[in-house]
């Protein structure tokens, strides 16, 4: 998962550029292929096959630079410990949100992490809270609530407010986790964080197996499977891309996915977003890129 970088106001260059657009689309496949299982499978399940494919290519960039004798002596565990936790359960409750909502607009709710966080840092990290950056998450908080809205016709309806709810609280633990990101040891570099939250995503989520498991088909299993080698390129590719380009730069870019995940949810199930939401998703991406500007926004999402 990202860590939260400083912004220095300077353009993107071109190869930055086709990276973290690359990445934005792995990401969208990502969400698009939980949800082709997620309508069949317990979320605890697909959270676990997307860390347990994704933990060899994790372990493989992690062999690189320091000895992995080392990494661990110096990791930072209780740090690292919380920000896995919290990491998790955004993970488990996005995949149980995305089979009540349109592709696009789930990712879009996800999305408002960014705006939570400036919400919790005050709080947490004892930050001071800007006027500018307060009236973005408010500006981004309306939105949320106009794609949350359910229509009239479905309003009064418990299940209509499932989706929302777990995704709300998926951005909610995404937004701590990325806040447990600044509290960890500077000594433990991204390529650890990744390789330890997939770890302990891999062993929490099989210990949950024991209470809800459904046996996987053949084609279930490859799509599984792909959801570890398509997050684990994304996260690669992002990582290329913030290293030659800065965070606020390449903020705007970021949002891409949100119009990939809503043609793959149009593609796959035929939804289909309504103009209240699309206000919705323009307020949320909108505030969120004005917080990145101003040097808060984590360089992408939680997967």
């Amino acid at each position: 998962m990202p860590p939260i970088t400083a912004v220095r106001h300077s353009a993107a260059p071109p190869r930055s550029i086709a990276l973290i657009l690359a990445s934005m689309f792995c990401f969208a496949v990502v969400d698009a292929l939980a949800k082709s299982v997620a309508l069949d499978y317990p979320p605890n399940e697909v959270t676990f096959f997307r860390m347990l494919f994704g933990l060899l290519p994790a372990l493989a960039v992690c062999l690189h630079g320091k000895p992995l004798r080392q990494r661990i002596r110096q990791m930072d565990w209780r740090g690292q410990s919380i920000r896995a936790l919290t990491l998790l359960g955004a993970s488990g409750l996005f995949f149980a949100g995305l089979p009540y909502m349109p592709l696009g607009e789930a990712v879009s709710i996800v999305y408002s992490e960014t705006l939570l966080v400036i919400v919790l840092a005050p709080l947490l990290l004892k930050e001071t809270l800007k006027p500018r950056d307060a009236l973005a998450a408010a500006f981004g908080f309306v939105g949320v609530l106009l794609v949350v809205r359910p229509d009239q016709a479905h309003a009064s309806n418990t299940q209509a407010w499932i989706g929302p709810v777990l995704l709300i609280g998926s951005a909610f633990f995404g937004a701590l986790s990325i806040i447990q990101i600044k509290r960890i040891r500077a000594t433990d570099d991204s390529s650890t964080t990744v390789l330890f939250f997939t770890t302990v995503g891999t062993l929490v989520t099989g210990a949950s197996l024991f209470f809800a498991w459904h046996a996987p088909s053949s084609e279930a299993l490859v799509i599984m499977a792909l959801l570890g080698v398509f997050a684990t390129a994304g996260q690669l590719l992002m990582t290329m891309a913030f290293r030659e380009g800065d965070a606020g730069a390449l903020a705007p870019y970021n949002y891409t996915s949100i119009v990939w995940a809503a043609l793959f949810g149009y593609i796959a199930w035929g939804e289909t977003i309504g103009a209240v939401a699309l206000v919705g998703i323009a307020l949320i991406v909108g505030s969120s890129i004005a917080v990145a500007m101003r040097g808060k926004q984590p360089e992408g999402p939680l997967v």
